[in-house]
């Protein structure tokens, strides 16, 4: 827990740019009509490959910057917590990109996702600030309610699947990195 306030303070640019390549393969989906589920699978896990890069040499960035490992035991325990959900999430998402399960593919894909992605973040949400572990009830909770709306079809209309990833892997993570930068400067002014 020493570390957690270096974490809110790293997480915050990590958080704005992916969000803001959320926001980028929405527009880019949408723009160019990417609906085949092969297309959305590329355009979304290249996003994710770009996306976890990124992170990885922002965090790298700031520890060569606050002359600290890189690879240290809290952050260690931390990626460790995030393995396991995230390559769940991306197996049991890939799985109906490539075979095709008879309902929208894409849309259960990115469900799929959104709830593993929450898992995760809540597991690294013991090393990091408690806000992280809200921030994974939010994608948890939504990517149920979505889950239940797609499969009892109670719900008549559900976003394309390029809104939903735009949404929650765009929206949702800028609005996080601005409060975590806004609370951060609030903070380091007291």
């Amino acid at each position: 827990m020493e570390r957690s306030a270096l974490y809110r303070h790293a997480l915050a640019p990590i958080m704005l740019f992916a969000g803001t390549l959320g926001v980028i393969g929405t527009a880019v989906g949408l723009l160019f009509q990417l609906n085949s589920i092969r297309a959305f699978g590329f355009l979304w896990l290249g996003t994710a490959v770009v996306a976890v890069t990124g992170a990885f040499l922002i965090a790298r960035r700031q520890a060569l910057k606050e002359h600290e490992p890189f690879w240290s035991p809290p952050t260690r325990r931390v990626a460790l917590a995030l393995v396991p959900p995230l390559l769940a999430g991306l197996i049991l998402g890939v799985i109906p990109i490539l075979f095709g399960i008879g309902i929208d593919e894409a849309l259960l894909s990115v469900i799929v996702w959104i709830i593993f992605y929450g898992c995760a973040l809540h597991a690294a949400g013991f090393f990091m600030p408690r806000g992280i572990k809200f921030f994974g009830w939010v994608f948890i909770f939504s990517g149920c309610v979505l889950s239940w709306a797609l499969f009892v079809g109670s719900v008549k209309f559900l976003p394309s699947a390029h809104w939903l990833m735009g949404f929650f892997f765009g929206v949702l993570h800028l609005a996080y990195g601005a409060y975590l930068y806004l609370t951060e400067k609030r903070e380091n002014a007291e």
